[in-house]
């Protein structure tokens, strides 16, 4: 993979993501649905946040599709920030957005019926959710249409397992949802630590160079790291360690270069 092509922001195919989405948010709506009393009060495994809590982001997190792209304007009068950029710059909102998620969840009444109603907003709005002349003004400085629909399912696969493993209730994750989230924590992870030293490999859906330092040219590079999709979207959203990882060998990393850690997390 040469440089040129790893700096070429990806693309996202329209209805795939549009599918995905679709497909995740039922994913929850499901779920969320047969959660009780005790499994909403439990912890989410998020700080300070209980289940509850973290539904009501989740909600947050589907309604502003709709609403963001309404207000969406022509490409040429906006600025545009891509998304390896918003995947590196969502912490420094973070302070912000747990106040925010507070009182949502204080405001919320029944969670499922909260989820049902987020799920119906969306389909009026899929036209412009898709377009790429379309520019969000409210996020980051501004974020064409279809990457702002991309980062709904880094969200929503994100908080789908934070979900699963606070309750212990299967979230099923769509594949292509995966495949895209997957894609863009490690396009993330490129653009915050360049170079080509070192390659990271998620089959079957990524593979980027990342790190300072000698380049490979041909053949297997001398610093390769590879993993799962699942556990490379706990380890580049920090919900697990490098360390972990590791010592559980749900990571191969070989040579000298090839350790992570001081560039993960990617995004809190």
């Amino acid at each position: 993979m040469s440089a040129e092509s790893r700096r070429r922001p990806r693309t996202y195919d329209p209805d795939r993501t549009w599918r995905a989405l679709v497909a995740q948010v039922g994913q929850v709506e499901a779920v969320v649905g047969g959660l009780g009393e005790g499994e909403l009060a439990g912890e989410s495994g998020l700080p300070g946040w209980d289940v509850r809590t973290l539904v009501a982001h989740v909600v947050r997190q589907i309604v502003v599709l709709p609403r963001y792209v309404a207000e969406a304007v022509p490409a040429g009068r906006a600025k545009v920030t891509g998304l390896d950029t918003w995947a590196v710059s969502t912490a420094g909102i973070a302070d912000r957005l747990d106040v925010t998620t507070r009182e949502a969840a204080a405001a919320m009444g029944d969670p499922a019926e909260a989820v049902r109603a987020a799920a119906g907003e969306l389909a009026g709005c899929r036209e412009r959710a898709l377009r790429t002349d379309l520019v969000v003004p409210q996020v980051f400085g501004g974020m064409r249409a279809l990457d702002f629909t991309v980062t709904r399912l880094v969200e929503l696969v994100v908080h789908s397992d934070d979900l699963a493993r606070a309750t212990g209730v299967d979230v099923p994750l769509d594949r292509q949802a995966v495949a895209a989230v997957v894609r863009l924590l490690a396009d993330a992870l490129a653009a915050k630590t360049p170079g080509n030293s070192v390659e990271v490999r998620i089959p079957p859906y990524a593979a980027v160079q990342c790190v300072p330092g000698p380049r490979h040219t041909r053949g297997t590079p001398p610093n390769v790291v590879e993993t799962d999709p699942l556990t490379w979207i706990r380890l580049a959203t920090g919900r697990t360690t490098w360390a972990e990882q590791i010592e559980a060998a749900a990571v191969t990393a070989s040579g000298e270069r090839a350790d992570l850690a001081p560039y993960l997390p990617v995004m809190r």
